[in-house]
């Protein structure tokens, strides 16, 4: 439980406007995951792909997105969460990821897109390691946002490829 103190803090620092981000949270798999608003270029409605012969099977496939080849990853497959059929909701959540030497724009494919919240990054907690758990390594931080634990990405473990 949060302390009146915690929260009175946590409102003061969302009006200055100090340590906050926006995360464009999705769905997959009725969990709910965060990314940095900014790394965010566009949301697209599913559409057909082209395949790319021998990837990994979480690649789809790449679009071409004005002129730019966009790598799309299904983050299902990528967390190796059940497969679903795509759906109305279905949609490709277009990146900009910055790697060590570039950045790279990429698409991830998700169940459904959920809310803009405003989190100060001090909430956020680190994941507890657990033994065996490799899909730990894709997440940045837990942050409870109302009555829900929400997952922040890492981007750069994420989509690396």
């Amino acid at each position: 439980m949060i302390s009146a103190h915690s929260e009175l803090n946590n409102k003061i620092m969302l009006e200055q406007g100090q340590g906050v981000k926006q995360f464009l949270t999705f769905i997959m798999a009725d969990e709910e995951y965060g990314v940095d608003i900014l790394t965010v270029q566009e949301i697209r409605s599913w559409e057909e792909i082209t395949e790319i012969p021998n990837a990994p099977d979480y690649v789809k496939g790449v679009i071409n997105l004005r002129g730019t080849i966009v790598p799309i990853l299904d983050l299902r497959l990528r967390f190796g969460l059940a497969t679903i059929d795509y759906g109305p909701l279905t949609v490709v959540i277009v990146v900009k990821v910055i790697f060590e030497q570039n950045s790279k724009i990429m698409g991830m494919v998700v169940d459904a897109v959920s809310d803009v919240y405003s989190i100060v990054e001090q909430d956020a907690k680190t994941v507890p390691n657990f033994s065996g758990s490799e899909n730990a390594e894709f997440i940045a931080g837990l942050v409870n946002v109302g009555e829900k634990m929400v997952a922040l990405l890492d981007l750069q473990k994420t989509m690396d490829i």
